[in-house]
């Protein structure tokens, strides 16, 4: 039973707009909000003035001093004075958490028409402030000192992969090379070359050990951008064919390290069931997937928590070359959030735009040919808050 089965109407992608990501030392939060809403709303062909609310994914957690940030969407036009707006915060999964949160409202019937902006503005922060930030979506070191952050946290997750599994150190290069390589046909991506299976799988002094087994070219990097779609109930007359949320899902793991299995990531596998069931989909109907890859690691469990292999497995999907562009199940054909660059509350609207690009023929570079249909997967913190989308072409 699809989305529109079970609820009786549609939730439509009509619009959407992206900027580029990376080091934007001349934009701000609000200049990028404004940039990829305006282009967002123009791209769906109405006025601002027929958006009925509006939610605003940002993380933030202390890299920017304005805490507050709902209402710079409004700073599109007047037309938005007294729309309501709210910002949705959820970790890393920011941004798809407002894209559900918009769609709720559409299929509560208190909107036709909604406007989902993701933003995150983290550069111009030192690292001791971002690794702090981010270290506060983690139950067991939040408010710690952290020599390797984030990336310190996946570490401990690849640990236990090998401890359990085996060595996992060259698919991790080969999955890294193959993000690069997809990265460099895409115009927003922060880090556009090609760099080679032989330069991520090898350390050396252009590519140091972060925190073992995970090398710099395991990690995403920090950024800044945007990203933003309408939602509505029925086609807008846009510039393109609107894209049809066939199905959605979300759940939430226990924080604290000890309830979880360090390699299960038992609630983001959950997330995929849902979604899947609500669209009435196998896996094998999808024609490419967008994954959360902060972490080569994190895309190799991936592969596992959706079903594309057996726990302990998922390196035969890299070797026997699934997931690559001309692969049974294409994934991060954008480079991920690895070579795209991970504005955290910006990237799951980013992943919904590039796929609702790939499906409507648009995403240049990038297209895949005959790609019908396609999975979101966002999560925030090591597992803890996952959301998937399964979208589909009109």
């Amino acid at each position: 039973m699809s989305l529109k089965e079970q609820f009786g109407k549609d939730v439509l992608l009509t619009g959407w707009g992206h900027s580029r990501f990376g080091k934007l030392t001349d934009e701000t939060l609000e200049s990028l909000i404004v940039q990829v809403a305006t282009e967002a709303i123009g791209n769906a062909g109405i006025e601002p003035g027929q958006i009925d609310e509006i939610y605003l994914g940002q993380f933030n957690s202390g890299m920017m001093p304005l805490a507050f940030p709902s209402s710079l969407a409004l700073q599109v036009s007047e037309q938005l004075a007294n729309v309501p707006s709210t910002r949705v915060e959820n970790a890393c999964a920011s941004g798809s958490a407002a894209f559900q949160q918009g769609t709720k409202s559409l299929l509560a019937g208190t909107a036709k028409t909604v406007l989902v902006v993701g933003a995150e503005k983290m550069t111009h922060a030192g690292a001791d402030v971002v690794g702090a930030a981010l270290l506060g979506a983690d139950y067991d070191m939040a408010g710690k000192a952290s020599s390797t952050g984030f990336t310190g946290l996946f570490a401990e997750v690849a640990k236990h992969y090998e401890k359990r599994y085996g060595p996992v150190s060259d698919v991790l290069g080969t999955i890294a090379a193959k993000n690069h390589r997809n990265g460099v046909d895409n115009p927003y991506a922060q880090l556009r070359k090609d760099l080679g299976e032989e330069f991520c799988r090898t350390v050396s002094d252009k590519n140091p050990m972060v925190a073992d087994p995970l090398r710099r070219t395991d990690c995403s990097p920090v950024s800044d951008g945007a990203a933003a779609v309408v939602l509505s109930v029925a086609p807008t007359g846009g510039a393109t064919a609107p894209v049809r949320l066939a199905g959605f899902g979300q759940a939430n793991d226990f924080f604290p390290t000890d309830r979880r299995d360090p390699t299960a990531f038992a609630a983001t596998r959950a997330s995929w069931q849902r979604a899947l069931g609500m669209a009435g989909v196998g896996l094998g109907e999808l024609d490419f997937a967008e994954v959360h890859d902060c972490f080569t690691i994190a895309e190799l469990l991936m592969y596992e928590a959706l079903g594309l292999t057996e726990p302990g497995q998922g390196s035969r999907a890299v070797q026997e070359g699934w997931v690559f562009k001309d692969g049974k199940l294409p994934i991060n054909v954008s480079g991920g959030l690895k070579a795209k660059g991970h504005p955290v509350g910006a990237t799951g609207v980013s992943q919904h735009v590039i796929a609702a690009m790939q499906l409507t023929g648009t995403a240049g570079d990038m297209q895949l040919p005959a790609a019908r249909r396609a999975a979101v997967q966002n999560m925030g913190g090591v597992g803890i808050a996952n959301y998937v989308s399964v979208l589909e072409a009109v």
